[in-house]
């Protein structure tokens, strides 16, 4: 084995493992970790470089913010395996990627989605002057439905090309990815939280349910990253293949443009990207397609985007309310209440926060 390289590998873990740390130094799983940072790293290091690195069993529970899903926790030391494989490929990935890809993505995220939204729909409608509709589509339980030899082979033909001299930092990402992408995550996982959050998960949407091969788990840095691998080839073929260049995607919620002309024409190409997801094992929601005027307004990202103004989304308006509730009752810290005040002011929600401030009998200046 290289001896530069070792050195260098475990250079790179320890910046992984300090961006793994920042917001999670309040966790027993990584307090463990640190009391022996160092050792536990080279150890980590020698794993990976023996081609015996094996992710460890994490927890499972379900979640109901923003929508109810399964969420699969990663121990801390496979989470600083998640950082480095993000650090070695996601800036190669992000050049290849579409502008109006927005998640997991530096620079971009939610609020850049929404920006984007408003120029895509004013562009489209020429300054909101012609008939304009909005298409938005969902993909049906996106990461359970994910075929891990298809998703790994995408992964494996970025590598050739990033890596086209076959080096062994190649090698080493090729174990890592396929180690991790194979990883069965329900085996020997421990179950958390209440018997009734289980049984109202639908089928569709956890894991445990999905047959061999398929899905991803919700909540790794290494499943954004893949997430927007995986869908790199639709972002294409909907805007170059199919023409349609006012086009944005968050994950598996994606949308366009499109003036009232040609509106006949964009319903049969919801049947072709129908097709084009069909060949990449995953299919369309099919209760979550939106085919509407640009008036009536579009959900997107916790807001309802308008011709000339956002307002905030009615979902997060009732967990801001629930949110506020739980800080009166001593449930949550301010900082919570400040990232949803952080969030609206952004937005055309003067009405709304006045409103929601006189229902908990505070005094709103703005």
């Amino acid at each position: 084995m290289d001896e530069n390289f070792r050195g260098w590998l475990l250079t790179e873990l320890v910046k992984a493992y300090l961006e793994a740390r920042k917001g999670k130094r309040r966790t027993g799983d990584e307090h463990v970790f640190e009391m022996n940072a160092m050792e536990n790293l080279v150890n980590l290091r020698d794993s990976i470089m023996a081609r015996t690195y094996v992710p460890s069993r994490g927890i499972a529970f379900v979640t109901r913010k923003p929508v109810i899903r399964e969420i699969f926790a990663a121990p801390f030391r496979d989470r600083v395996v998640h950082h480095f494989l993000f650090n070695m490929v996601a800036g190669w990935w992000d050049r290849r990627l579409i502008d109006d890809c927005y998640s997991c993505r530096v620079g971009k995220g939610t609020w850049y989605g929404v920006k984007r939204m408003v120029k895509h729909m004013r562009a489209a409608s020429e300054n909101y002057t012609v008939p304009t509709y909005v298409v938005k589509l969902d993909i049906r339980g996106y990461f359970m439905s994910l075929d891990r030899q298809r998703l790994f082979d995408k992964v494996v033909w970025g590598l050739d090309r990033q890596f086209a001299s076959r080096d062994e930092l190649y090698w080493t990402l090729r174990f890592l990815w396929r180690q991790i992408i194979f990883d069965d995550p329900v085996r020997g996982v421990k179950r958390k939280g209440s018997p009734r959050d289980w049984r109202d998960l639908p089928r569709a949407k956890s894991l445990f349910c999905q047959p061999k091969g398929k899905g991803i788990v919700i909540g790794n840095l290494s499943s954004q990253l893949l997430s927007n691998i995986y869908l790199s080839s639709l972002d294409r073929y909907v805007m170059n293949e199919l023409g349609y260049k006012h086009y944005g995607r968050y994950v598996d919620d994606f949308y366009f443009f499109v003036q009232a002309k040609d509106l006949p024409k964009a319903l049969k190409d919801v049947l072709k990207i129908e097709e084009f997801l069909a060949g990449l094992g995953l299919t369309l929601h099919p209760n979550k397609r939106y085919v509407q005027p640009i008036e009536r307004g579009v959900a997107f990202l916790g807001t309802r985007v308008y011709p000339g103004h956002v307002v905030v989304g009615e979902r997060v308006e009732g967990n801001f309310r629930k949110c506020i509730r739980d800080f009166q009752a001593g449930n949550k810290d301010v900082q919570s209440v400040v990232s949803y005040l952080g969030f609206t002011k952004n937005l055309q929600g003067r009405k709304f926060l006045k409103d929601l401030f006189s229902e908990c009998g505070w005094e709103y200046e703005m």
